[in-house]
């Protein structure tokens, strides 16, 4: 299946010269969503993995259910200042802007092993600072898994030593 016919590509947004990669679509249909979930989950089938994290937002709508359909816990990894509970911070900066992730600081148990999903794979800012809160807590990152990668930006490079898992490529 090529889920690039389920997701949108809407040029110039946020702002001009972005590829914006929109899920929506694919979210929309029940069918290919679960299909995707389902591949992302043969491709990490087998790591070991007591948790999985998501960054918010998209993060979740592809690691809760990826963490569902695995049988393991999901880890929020929310924006500032919207975790009730202590938290530990990370600032890093976006493909157009900087922003600041939080996870609660009882979140991940030393030594758990996790593996951080997400929908999207572009510079590697985000991935990279989940990572680093990961493991500030002194979890092990077993991989990453994504819906999107977006090749010529090269997030990967942020990733050195951890298993990327991608169900589509974009080269430009």
């Amino acid at each position: 299946m090529d889920f690039k016919d389920y997701i949108r590509v809407i040029p110039d947004f946020p702002q001009p010269g972005i590829s914006f990669k929109d899920i929506t679509t694919l979210l929309n249909d029940g069918e290919k969503y679960r299909l995707a979930i389902d591949q992302l989950k043969e491709l990490v089938s087998d790591l070991k993995i007591d948790l999985i994290a998501g960054p918010e937002a998209r993060g979740f709508v592809v690691g809760a259910p990826l963490a569902y359909a695995l049988g393991v816990g999901f880890v929020p990894i929310r924006k500032s200042g919207k975790l009730p509970y202590e938290t530990i911070e990370v600032g890093y900066d976006l493909e157009y802007g900087k922003d600041t992730l939080a996870m609660h600081s009882d979140a991940i148990k030393p030594g758990q092993n996790i593996l951080i999903a997400d929908d999207l794979l572009a510079t590697g800012g985000t991935i990279s600072t989940s990572v680093n809160l990961v493991r500030q807590l002194g979890g092990n990152v077993v991989g990453t898994a994504f819906l999107i990668e977006l090749g010529e930006l090269n997030g990967r490079a942020k990733l050195p030593g951890i298993d990327v898992f991608t169900l589509v490529h974009y080269d430009y």
